[in-house]
């Protein structure tokens, strides 16, 4: 079964995308900032990341270049609330693979999933 690592730092938007997830016959996984994904990374495999932006300790773009410092090969995809030019563009130099508003998220996730896993 592929697995997906949930990042945010929200409690009731990390379990809907979990519910989703089970529902689309996918392993969740939940994390509520960055430095608790680079520690599940290292623990097991992960297949896809879905990565927000703003949360504590380390947010999402300071993720992204732990893990492009890294040489991570996991298809990161940043879900976030801000529809910013910058931080899109940051987020494509990092390495991410997509770019979702969180209002569009579960319109597009079964798409996402199919592309990306």
């Amino acid at each position: 079964m592929k697995c997906v690592a949930i990042v945010d730092d929200d409690p009731r938007l990390r379990r809907l995308i979990r519910d989703e997830l089970i529902d689309e016959g996918v392993e969740p996984v939940v994390c509520s900032d960055g430095e608790e994904l680079l520690e599940l990374l290292d623990q097991r495999q992960i297949d896809l990341i879905l990565l927000d932006l703003m949360m504590p300790r380390m947010d999402g773009i300071t993720c992204l270049k732990r893990l492009h410092e890294q040489g991570n090969v996991v298809p990161v995809l940043i879900v976030t609330a801000f529809n910013e030019n910058n931080k899109r563009s940051e987020a494509k130099a990092l390495g991410a693979r997509d770019y979702i508003l969180k209002p569009d998220l579960f319109e597009v996730l079964p798409k996402l999933l199919e592309s990306y896993l």
